[in-house]
């Protein structure tokens, strides 16, 4: 028999220097290759003799121009393709890395995180190719390549290519196109229509074998697997693996379904669907089917009303997602770490460091960077594991999102102004000064802002877009004014206010004022602050960082219902303001801690003994000791609510004011 890689080189000698083969499978053979004209190295693949035969060589070559033009970063691309004595091959680029198999035969189960976002970087491909009118058809772990981690989708449109240039001679050949473990149902009863659905199901399987080391149908021969994809439902991903999130088990259901006009109508929305916390499928059987596994949290589960609550908290913040379900209850919490090279920046005097976007898929964060501890906001989807941060945020405090999620609103820590940026980035513009730290801003559905006044002396309202401030409440009525939420339709706002100060403090009580009468309601006493909820919910946090909740009439602005306890151990800053924020969607998110920030200053030696330093109560933060010992340098708000330097003296145990303007860090 003739040396079929000598004639192959042979062939291709004017253009590719072959050098070795890399593998083979059932259609084709791959050989590294090196490109003369380009200088560059390549992968070529050459179908098989037998399989050539049967194809029209000129319609194949026709018909793969049409995915040469595809042009995605998950998308290998395809350099080169045609006919050689008789063979008939296309070039791509070399990867010096592994196909998902290859890891899938190494580790059998992927990280989870992994998983979602090699299936979400996969989906990105599919639905750029889907919207130029190329459908894969072959998607499984061969044909997804790794390079430093990052997933390539190979063979685009091969498999069409192969189909139109046989003629529909493909059972000729004794192979079929698709891998019968990842084929799709209608692929497997030969249907001619195939649409982009077809790809999801793909994909879906390939996820589903990422998450639980096994295809969704497996069996003794190509022929069983392929009956059980028509007949039979998958089992769910959560029977191999309970830790697979609901929303994860959700998508993955909804991709398998058997008929495509109930899978995601195209890939891009079975990506959303794997990053959104919230995603679920009503009565959702087979793959869908949830195993619920009870898991008891160390605090108690959070339910209000039959509502369900799903957490997230975080290492040094606590995050907590929240969402109702019209399913059974189920409390799901886990801590979120922040990245290396920042920390939260939790400051004794300013508001909640956080935001969630309002369909609870990201939350901004106030983080300090490591090395140069200037505070940015960062922005991190909550299904990534690293955030980015937004470009001319230094020193921006107290983050919040405008209803639609395009904008971040934040003050700044240095002259007390309030800022928006869009939510990907871009110029920050600035809407109004003199903002107040009582509380952080929230923007309403009529596109205006309510913020708090220095020194808590009322609230004012502003458009987005900038202009004129309005007073809303001033200071005759309350001592203190602060935390404002604009309720949804903007008729109203709740807010936190006390009437008097006390040798212990302001006593705060939560409020509501209807914008149009100017008419303020007092509905809960002891309340640092409060949330709407949608569905007829009111959340409050009381200055000792307990969160309760009770149903609330939204149209009458009246609470109709006895209180519940949900979670407590919230943190407080200095004023008694929980560090927690609501998203529209019922997320919420959460700093954990101990209550307010008042601290006795304690010296820990080595082998854990304490020695009380300063003893009196306060608000300390950042403690430094001088190089001989004798002093601490810490930090403390003023009046006016700017943190500022303090010295402690140890020998004669008194404590001075260093700095008296300005915000010091």
């Amino acid at each position: 028999m003739t040396d079929i890689p000598a004639r192959l080189a042979a062939a291709l000698s004017d253009r590719y220097r072959i050098e070795r083969e890399l593998g083979a499978g059932g259609m084709a053979t791959v050989y590294l290759a090196y490109d003369i004209k380009h200088d560059r190295t390549v992968a070529i693949k050459v179908l098989k003799p037998e399989l050539a035969a049967v194809l029209g060589a000129e319609r194949f070559v026709v018909e793969i121009k049409t995915t040469a033009a595809l042009q995605h970063p998950h998308i290998l691309p395809l350099f080169d393709s045609g006919t050689a004595d008789g063979f008939l091959y296309y070039v791509m680029p070399f990867i010096d890395g592994e196909t998902l198999r290859g890891k899938l035969d190494r580790e059998t189960q992927l990280g989870f995180y992994d998983a979602v976002r090699i299936a979400s970087d996969d989906a990105s491909a599919l639905h750029y190719a889907h919207t130029h009118g190329v459908i894969h058809r072959d998607i499984k772990p061969e044909n997804i390549l790794l390079h430093d981690g990052r997933p390539m989708v190979a063979d685009f449109g091969i498999a069409l290519a192969l189909s139109a240039a046989a003629g529909g001679r493909m059972t000729e050949t004794g192979m079929s196109l698709g891998t019968p473990h990842y084929m799709s149902p209608e692929q497997a009863t030969a249907e001619k229509e195939i649409t982009a659905r077809s790809d999801v199901y793909s994909l879906g399987s390939v996820l589903y074998e990422m998450l639980t080391g096994t295809p969704p149908h497996t069996g003794s021969s190509a022929q069983q697997i392929i009956m059980k994809i028509i007949v039979e439902p998958a089992e769910a991903v959560t029977r191999y693996r309970k830790s697979v999130p609901p929303n994860v088990a959700a998508a993955v259901a909804k991709a398998l379904e058997k008929l495509p006009a109930d899978r995601f109508d195209s890939a891009k929305a079975f990506a959303e669907a794997l990053g959104n916390p919230m995603f679920t499928v009503a009565g959702a059987a087979g793959a869908a089917g949830r195993t619920v596994h009870g898991w008891s949290p160390r605090r108690r589960g959070a339910y209000l009303a039959g509502a369900a609550l799903l957490g997230i908290a975080a290492a040094s913040a606590g995050f907590l997602l929240l969402r109702e379900k019209p399913s059974a209850p189920l409390v799901v919490r886990f801590r979120m770490a922040m990245n290396a090279a920042q920390t939260l920046a939790v400051h004794p005097v300013f508001d909640t460091p956080l935001a969630l976007s309002p369909d609870g898929s990201h939350v901004t964060f106030v983080g300090r960077d490591s090395v140069t501890g200037k505070a940015h906001l960062y922005v991190r989807p909550l299904d990534q594991v690293t955030a980015t941060l937004l470009p001319g945020t230094e020193n921006g405090r107290n983050p919040f999102y405008s209803p639609d999620g395009r904008w971040i609103g934040f003050v700044t820590g240095t002259d007390q102004s309030l800022h928006k940026i869009a939510a990907t980035g871009g110029p920050v513009s600035q809407v109004a000064t003199d903002i107040g730290t009582a509380g952080t801003p929230s923007w309403g559905d009529d596109q205006f802002i309510v913020y708090p006044l220095p020194a808590g002396k009322g609230l004012a309202r502003v458009s987005a877009g900038g202009g004129p401030p309005t007073i809303v409440i001033d200071s005759t009525r309350f001592s203190r004014v602060g935390a404002p939420v604009v309720l949804p339709g903007s008729r109203a706002v709740l807010f936190s206010a006390c009437r008097a100060e006390t040798a212990s403090g302001c006593q705060f009580s939560l409020h509501v004022l209807e914008l149009a009468t100017g008419k303020v309601t007092r509905l809960v006493e002891g309340a640092g602050r409060g949330w709407y909820l949608p569905g007829g919910y009111l959340l409050y946090a009381t200055t000792e960082g307990a969160l309760h909740g009770v149903r609330f009439d939204a149209a009458k602005l009246a609470v109709t219902g006895a209180p519940t306890a949900l979670l407590d151990a919230l943190s407080v800053n200095r004023f008694g303001y929980a560090r927690l924020v609501v998203s529209t969607s019922g997320t919420m998110a959460f700093v954990e801690g101990q209550g307010r920030n008042d601290h006795v200053a304690v010296q820990l030696d080595r082998v854990g003994r304490e020695e009380v330093i300063i003893a009196r109560p306060g608000p300390y933060e950042q403690p430094r000791f001088s190089p001989d010992g004798r002093r601490i340098v810490l930090t403390m708000p003023d009046a006016k609510e700017a943190s500022q330097i303090w010295i402690h003296d140890r020998l004669s145990g008194t404590t001075a004011q260093l700095t008296f303007e300005g915000e010091s860090e």
